[in-house]
């Protein structure tokens, strides 16, 4: 019998992997000069926090979550996105009361959600994502944007289109919602059955529709931006006016909503522009969420947050052919000829480790040409030839394999200097 990797999951293998670390290595150093602090939370949570969290008109609850019972009969998922349960989190541990207000946080961690297999898009996928908790200044908004959009012009990706829009404080989503009630309602049963639910539960969750996008009443349904209130364009036009002395160019969208049920105020998406890149083109997606703490028990506490797939990211420097500067070069290849010359070699590739070098040998018993070849394979800087004679004066012959120049060298020398030589 033969074993596949499951549908919609990947193995990332040594050649890509190095991709992978530098872009989360990236992340990471960017969010500390952000100051926000890691966060790492289970990969399964009970399935009502993300009815409640995420919301149960949301496809994620409704078609795309991995649900199962386990011994004691208790309902648990594995996480669809990030969100839900870093707030739960802050929740649980309290973090609310700690001295030092907002709570930055973000995460890297394997979301999982049963969807169509498609380019960009797994049903195991790794998401970063940043939330920032107990503020709701607009400058804490455009701070958030401002680090992803950041992160994609670090690792050298254009061609963005940053598109913002405002949902509105409760009052405005409200005479909004009324509104769309108002104007789907007449002719709601030409919609698909999720829209037709989604009318009482939801109405907002009807223009985010990819069954319906091309209805006509779609094209002119009530715009959030026709009902904020004086409070909610007040804070749209602080958000805006920060992108702007920033220089983030961006573009406002009525009809931008997002999928899930938690966002009020601001809300973003990040696309990408060009051809290449298929039909489904958001990087990035995030946007306050003033509700959330309440919903899942804490306080009332405002909060903002993006999450993005960095399968798509990755995706998006391939489309635009862009290299990362990885470092898969290895210090030292130590060469043994013989036996004794081999533990010898053994016990020198351990030094140089400690020494952190990275460093390897030959383990397949290969002749000297054959293990030549195979330090040009790791790309060797510089290679430590062990043989007889080597043993007998205690040294080692080093060779920089860009040069071809060689030199003799005392064992108990060659740390230091190989250390200067790479320095």
């Amino acid at each position: 019998m033969s074993f596949k990797v499951p549908r919609g999951t990947q193995d990332i293998l040594p050649g890509k992997v190095e991709l992978w670390q530098y872009v989360e290595e990236k992340a990471r150093d960017l969010c500390r000069r952000y100051n926000y602090k890691e966060i790492r939370t289970p990969m399964f949570e009970q399935t009502e926090l993300f009815m409640r969290g995420v919301g149960d008109t949301t496809d994620i609850v409704q078609k795309e979550m991995y649900t199962f019972e386990d011994r004691g009969g208790r309902s648990l998922t594995l996480r669809p996105e990030g969100t839900a349960s870093v707030v739960r989190s802050y929740v649980e541990n309290k973090l609310f009361g700690n001295p030092i207000q907002p709570t930055k946080l973000y995460y890297i961690g394997p979301m999982f959600r049963y969807e169509r297999p498609q380019s960009g898009r797994m049903r195991q996928f790794v998401q970063f994502g940043v939330e920032a908790l107990g503020s709701a200044d607009p400058t804490i908004d455009a701070e958030v944007i401002a680090l992803v959009m950041e992160l994609y012009r670090e690792l050298g990706l254009d061609n963005l289109k940053l598109v913002i829009n405002s949902l509105g404080d409760t009052e405005s989503r409200n005479a909004h919602r009324e509104a769309l009630v108002n104007h789907f309602k007449p002719r709601i049963d030409e919609f698909c059955s999720d829209c037709q639910s989604r009318l009482a539960k939801n109405p907002l969750r009807i223009l985010d529709c990819k069954v319906d996008r091309d209805h006509e009443l779609m094209s002119n349904a009530p715009a959030i931006l026709d009902y904020l209130n004086e409070e909610s364009i007040v804070y749209f036009e602080k958000v805006k006016t920060l992108l702007d002395d920033m220089n983030i160019t961006f573009v406002v969208d009525p009809n931008l909503v997002r999928g899930l049920d938690y966002y009020n105020n601001t809300a973003f998406e990040i696309m990408i522009d060009g051809d290449g890149f298929g039909s489904i083109t958001t990087l990035c997606g995030g946007g306050r969420y003033n509700g959330l703490v309440q919903e899942i028990g804490g306080p009332e506490t405002p909060g903002i947050g993006f999450g993005l797939s960095i399968e798509r990211l990755l995706m998006a420097l391939e489309v635009q052919n862009i290299s990362l500067p990885l470092k898969e070069t290895l210090d030292c290849y130590v060469i043994s000829m013989g036996d004794e010359a081999k533990l010898a070699a053994t016990n020198l590739t351990f030094k140089l480790r400690q020494a952190g070098l990275s460093c390897d040998q030959d383990y397949l018993d290969k002749k000297m040409k054959a293990q030549m070849k195979a330090a040009d394979r790791f790309e060797a800087t510089f290679v430590a030839i062990i043989g007889e004679n080597e043993l007998e004066k205690n040294t080692v012959v080093v060779k920089e394999m860009a040069t071809g120049e060689q030199e003799e060298i005392p064992v108990l020398e060659l740390t230091n200097y190989l250390q200067k030589k790479l320095n």
